[in-house]
Formats: C-alpha cells, structure tokens, sequence
C-alpha cells in the first residue's frame, strides 16, 4: 500500500533531493552570456556630505565598462525606493517619508550605502577598479542612539523629518487604561530592550539585470521572497520600464525571513545598468559582509511597559511606550512593523480590558530596519510575557495561575480585543496543560534541587503567544494604511494525460511549497501526487501573486488552491455527467472519482482531462481545457498560538545558560504537513534563542558597525539548543477555506520571552536580551560586588 501524500501526510520534501546534491539553482549558480559583474563602492561614514567624487583612475583599468554614479541615475529620472505602508500619526499626518535614493547623491547617511558602482568583466576587475574610486567626504557628527536622536542637539539626517522623527502614533484608550491604573491594587513594571538583530541567509542577496533591446523587456534574476511586488515597485514606482516590460524571476531562494521582501539598490542598478550598457547582463552577488550592512535589520525597540491588576492578578489595563528605530531610511514595510504588527497584538492571549500603546519611531544612522521573521509579534510577545511574569512574581501568584486567571475563555471566540484585532479561534488552557505534562512542570523542583547540589542554578520560563498571520482583508488593510492587496493567486493547470501544473503567486525561499502545495492539489483533486509540479517565482508564467511573508503562504496561498480546484471540481462535474449519460447533479465527487450516484458508474479525473483537451463528444456551452485560475482574499487574519516552556541551567562561575529542556505546543490549525511544520517551528525557536542568548548587532558611537562578521555576531549553533519536543493541536481556522492558520513565524515570536523568563527564573534578577554568559554573570554578581564595596 502507497504512504499517504494528502494534506496532513509527512511527506518528504521534493525539493531537497536537488538542494543537497548541489543542484539547486540559486541566482549565483545563473550565468548569462557575456554578462558583466558589478561591485559596489560603499560609504565608510555613518554620516558625511560627498563632496566630489573622482573616477578618472577607476576607469582606465583592465576590463572596466562603466562606473555610475548616484548622479547618473538622477539624471536619468530613476526613482529612489519606496516604503509602501503610510502610518497616520496621533494628530492625523502620515509619517514622514524621507527620499532613499538607489546610490547615494550629496551625503550617505549609514556605513555601506551605495555611492557608485563599478562594472567589469571580471569580478576581479570590478573589485580593483573599486577600490580606485576616490571620493572626498566632510564627515558629519552621526546620531546612533535611539534614545538620543529625538534631542534637539542631535545631528539631524533628513530635512523631511524634523527632529528625526518618522510618527509619534498611538492605539488604544488613554483615558480608559489611566482610569484602570487609578483603581489597580497592583502595578507591575518593566524596561525593555528587544535588540537589533542582522538576518543571515544561508544565500546572500545576488541579482542580474539584463535587458533585450530586441524586445525592450528587462530581467531581472533576484533573490526575493515576492517577485510580483518587486516587479510593481520596479514600475510604478521606481519607473525603470512599463510593468509588461519587466520579467522578475526568483529561482530558488536560500532563506530570507523578511530580509528579502524589499527592492533594494543592487537590483534597480543592475537593471538599469544592463540597459545604460545596451543590454550586457550586469550580475552582483552580495559578499557576506555587504550583507551585515545592507540586508535589513529587524527589531531594535527600547519599551517602557506596565500592567495593572487587581487584588486577585486579574489584568485590568496595559500601557506600553515604545521607542523604534527606522534606521537612516525605510524600506517596504517599516512603519507599520512597530504599530499595526505590534500594538494590535498586545492582548496576547488574555482578557485585558484597556490597552493603551503609544509608538514614537525614529531615523538614526544605521541601516534600515524592516521586517525580520515575526515582524512586530515577536516584540509585542516579549513586552507582555515578560509583564506577566513580573507581575506573577511580584503578587506572590505562580506564573501558570496567573494565566489562566486571565485567558481568553475559549467560549468567547472569535473575540474582538481592545487594540482592532479580533481573533478566531483558540483554546489557551489546552495549549499550556499539554506543554506542562510534556516538560514535567510538577518534577520541576525536584529537578532545581538536584541541580544546585551540583552548584548549578536552574530556571523555567514560559511563553503563552498568539500572533497574526496572513494580512487581511484587504479592504482593511488598504484602510491602515497598506499599498498593496493582501489576496493570492493559483492557477491549476491539467495536461490532456492528466498531470497537472500548479501555477502559485506565492513563492518559496526554503519552506516546502513544491510539496506541501502538490499535496494539497493531490488531496482535494486526487491527481497522483508525483504527476503534479509546482511552478513559482517568475512573473513571466505565474499569475500575479503577493509572494511569501507574514506565514501567509498556507491560509492565503493554500486558499487560493482551492478556490482554483473548486472551479475544476464544478467542470469535472459538467464534464463527467456528458460522458455517463446523467444529470449534472447526480455526479458525485470523490478522491478523483466522478460517479453517477447510487450507480457503478464512474470516470477518474485522467479520463475527464483527456476529454477535456480531445473535446470529440464535449457538453455543449463547456469550453475546452482544464485549466482554473482561483484568487482568495481572506475574511480575517488567521491567529495560531502556543505554550513555550524553557528549561535552563546557568553557571553562576561563568554565567553561561545552557538550555536543558524545550516543548512547544502550538495552534496552527490544520496541519498540512507535520514534518514540514515540525522543521518550521525548529527554525524559528533557533533564531528565538539566538537572539535571547547571542545575537546583537552592535553600533558605536560614530556609526560604524562593530558586528560585522560572524567573528563578532554570534548566531545559534547546534550545540545551543537541546532535543526539541514540539506537538501540535488540531483546531482548525474556522474562516479558513482549509483550516490553515500558519506556521512559520510561532518559534521566533514565542522563544524570546520564553527563554530569558527562564534565566530570570534561575538567576533571581531582570535581564534583558542578549543574555550573554558576561551579563549574566554580571547579574548573578552584582549584588555581591556591591555588599563586598560596601
């Protein structure tokens, strides 16, 4: 008997077969014919006006082509890149947007934007002659610190934002949350830092532009995670071609994590290089350290928050005002990370009353900071799962009470919070009662005992989350501000010998679309899931799609799937009942088998697709093919959550944590494929635990970015994290044409505040991320040190 591939199967992941054997095509491994390459010369200086810029030298090297400049592409009417998400500020203004040029034009304002780019034959070529390029910079005094670029004395980077200010924006009820304050019998508090983190892609960013003066159409082969959308910006924004004159193609992706949802420079210049070169293929791939500088940056929030609660631990208000760098530009998503992916998840799994949550962003000298995987849930999780425990410690009321005195009572669902979500479904007792029997919450003393004999100190911590996944409708999110629709595409398209290619305006840069989305189509179709391909990533043969982010490629892109194979079950039908001689509604629809009801007559879906292309004997007023186009456009959000436990062991001799334990039960609603859920969810508690234990990215005063490589940027290894045991329930999304709700992003948003909770738990004090072993120990300590001054 043949395993099962349907949805909720576990099956293996197709694409791994070519990704392990060194087969994958990734756009390095592209190589055009008489392509050039690119490199770019980027600004030592945080801050500094260009005062002239010498290329004479440069030029007159071996196989150099070009060199451009930030002036050549302003005379050429190019636009710069876009943030294509207007925030409305507490007074009614949108923010404040200021230009963010392709190639930096009279001052650079972070260390390694683009001033001007050299075009060789050779990489070689193109790096010597980069290095000839002599530029003259009067430095200008930067502005790093978040919490010092609001000043009046502080240097200032754009004339379009007065006082580095990008919004002051607020959500909620003041005077509701002070009312609360008012009456509370108790306030918890706590200042926090969610630090700066550098996404790290297995694949660095790459692209080649290339442009065909036969047809006058541009190419453009990038590593991007939405290549319709970059298309779109490429035209209507930036206004390199007509959008039916540009070709994005995203082969395979190696990783992105939100890194690679933008348009960046690299890719607009190539583009528009190849053109300028009369159509030589221009290619640039980034170097790793290119990557540290560019690749947009994630977090970065200074947050003072406090909760009130009644005499009981009941919560009654929240207040929270945050702090968010913006970096010296945005990119496509920035402002709205900090507020509507933020602040509108502050309920976090609990009956709140009132929330209140004020958002100042800000530009500093330092790169652009963007989406990273969690985008604004991650922040908003730590904020209040830290609160909670704080607050469970300071009222004497153990930190799994205090939470269930105060969830969300499943019968409430869907249930409207106080910050514009409304969330549809869930069951939060389920989730932390099976986290605790799979960690051995009871034992756990035990377990604290054994291990300080041992002169270990032992702590657990608990992370109960839920998050948004798949923005929708797009009605609303047009209305917050949105430039795009948050809709997806599929078209499934049958072969007269019955295989099928399933086109998908959602593309994959590591998460298993080619399998999971075959096994869909296979299950709701019942086609053979070997005769089904999976075509994704060029705008030149999919339908306009949306691409991958926000773990909307189940509920939206898995939506979509069915829309389309709705549509070909109802032709199926109209088909099927011609060729058995019966009514149209007498077909019965099953695992690919269309029978007439209560009858032994039947034809299989390979039957009805050759008849479908060989219309010999066709219903009348059916038209040939087999071929669907489905569009969906979500009702909601679709909301997963979870229960986080961490168990850590930390040396008080050295202030290393060793994380000894970890389970997370998750709410992902449908689970369409185990093993690819279970990878997903390994993956982002890595980068959760890395950035509770390890990572930072780090400025110093005059801009320039201390943790550059991997030398002084520490990302998780395998020996960081223990044996992970993650289980997951099974309530499906009740608006969901498939009962998704996501998957990708849970790890990443529920580890933070799981982890440093448990070090917390361990060492008897606050501290914030990173918890590296020196601040650890630093904690353990201080007290001591301080009695000994004494």
């Amino acid at each position: 008997m043949n395993a099962p591939t349907g949805i909720g199967a576990a099956v293996p992941r197709r694409e791994d077969q070519r990704f392990i054997t060194g087969k994958g095509r990734y756009v390095d491994d592209l190589n055009r014919a008489g392509q050039l390459h690119a490199v770019f010369v980027r600004s030592p200086h945080a801050h500094a006006t260009i005062k002239s810029i010498d290329l004479g030298g440069a030029r007159g090297m071996p196989g150099v082509k070009a060199i451009y400049t930030g002036e050549d592409i302003a005379n050429d009417k190019v636009g710069g890149l876009i943030c294509g998400w207007v925030v409305t500020d507490k007074h009614g203004q949108p923010h404040r947007n200021p230009p963010h040029p392709v190639l930096a034009f009279g001052k650079v304002r972070h260390v390694g934007e683009p001033v001007a780019v050299v075009i060789a034959e050779t990489l070689g070529q193109a790096k010597d002659a980069a290095e000839a390029v002599e530029i003259d910079y009067e430095a200008l005094p930067a502005s790093v610190d978040l919490r010092k670029t609001f000043e009046s004395s502080a240097p200032q980077l754009h004339e379009e934002a007065p006082g580095n200010l990008c919004y002051d924006w607020e959500l909620g009820d003041r005077e509701g949350v002070e009312k609360a304050f008012s009456e509370a019998a108790h306030v918890a508090k706590v200042d926090l830092i969610n630090n700066r983190l550098i996404p790290n892609a297995m694949e660095p960013r790459a692209a080649i532009g290339e442009y065909d003066s036969g047809t006058d159409e541009l190419v453009l082969y990038t590593t991007s995670q939405n290549p319709h959308v970059t298309r779109l910006i490429l035209s209507a924004f930036i206004g390199l071609a007509p959008e039916h004159k540009l070709r994005v193609v995203a082969p395979d992706v190696g990783g992105g994590f939100g890194s690679k949802i933008y348009t960046y420079s690299e890719e607009v210049t190539c583009l528009w290089a190849s053109r300028k070169l009369g159509g030589k293929p221009v290619k640039w791939v980034a170097e790793r350290s290119e990557s540290f500088l560019t690749d947009a940056h994630g977090r970065d929030h200074v947050t003072h928050a406090e909760l009130a609660l009644d005499k009981d631990g009941k919560f009654l208000a929240l207040r929270v005002k945050t702090l968010a760098n913006m970096g010296a530009y945005l990119q496509v998503f920035s402002t709205c990370v900090p507020t509507y992916l933020y602040a509108c998840l502050m309920a976090g799994q609990y009956l709140t009353p009132k929330i209140f949550c004020e958002v100042k962003a800000g530009f500093t000298n330092t790169n652009c900071v963007d989406a990273y995987r969690g985008a604004g849930r991650p922040e908003a999780t730590y904020v209040v799962e830290r609160l909670v425990e704080i607050a469970a410690r300071e009222m004497g009321i153990e930190k799994t009470e205090i939470r269930r005195r105060n969830f969300i009572p499943t019968e409430s669902f869907p249930y409207e919070t106080p910050v514009l979500m409304t969330y549809d479904s869930g069951n939060f007792p389920v989730l932390l009662d099976r986290a605790m029997e799979l960690i051995d919450y009871k034992g756990f003393p035990a377990r604290k005992a054994e291990a300080e004999k041992r002169g270990k100190l032992r702590g657990i911590g608990l992370s109960c989350f839920i998050e948004a996944c798949g923005l929708a409708p797009s009605a609303v999110i047009g209305a917050l501000g949105g430039g795009v629709g948050q809709w997806e595409s599929a078209n499934i398209k049958f072969n007269p010998t019955g295989s099928v290619t399933l086109y998908t305006g959602s593309h994959s840069h590591g998460q298993g679309h080619e399998t999971v989305y075959a096994q869909v189509v296979s299950d709701l179709l019942g086609v053979p899931y070997e005769n089904i391909e999976v075509a994704h990533g060029d705008t030149g043969i999919v339908p306009f799609g949306m691409g991958t982010y926000g773990s909307r490629s189940g509920p939206v892109g898995g939506g979509a799937i069915k829309v389309a194979a709705d549509k070909v079950i109802a032709k199926a039908k109209k088909i099927a009942a011609h060729m058995l001689e019966a009514s149209e509604g007498d077909i019965e629809h099953e695992s690919g088998t269309y029978k007439v009801a209560g009858t032994d007559k039947s034809v299989n879906i390979a039957q009805i697709a050759f008849t479908a292309y060989v219309p010999h004997s066709y219903p009348e007023g059916v038209e040939p093919g087999l071929d669907e186009t489905g569009f969906f456009d979500p009702l909601n959000f679709t909301f997963p959550s979870g229960a986080y436990i961490a168990e850590v062991e930390v040396d008080p001799d050295t202030g290393i944590t060793t994380l000894v334990d970890w389970v997370a039960v998750d709410d992902f609603g449908t689970v369409m494929n185990p093993m690819i859920v279970d990878g997903q969810v390994h993956g982002g508690i890595a980068q959760g635990v890395g950035q509770a234990l390890l990572e930072q990215c780090v400025y110093d005063e005059s801009g320039q970015l201390v943790t550059g490589s991997y030398m002084d940027y520490c990302m998780p290894r395998a020996g960081d994290l223990p044996r992970l045991r993650i289980e997951t329930t099974d309530m499906p999304c009740p608006h969901n044409p498939l009962g998704v709700k996501g998957c990708g992003e849970a790890g990443a948003i529920a580890s933070p505040a799981a982890m440093i909770n448990a070090i917390v738990d361990a060492i008897g004090t606050d501290i914030d991320m990173p918890a590296t072993p020196e601040k650890v120990w630093r904690a353990i300590h201080s007290g001591k040190m301080a009695t000994a001054a004494e």
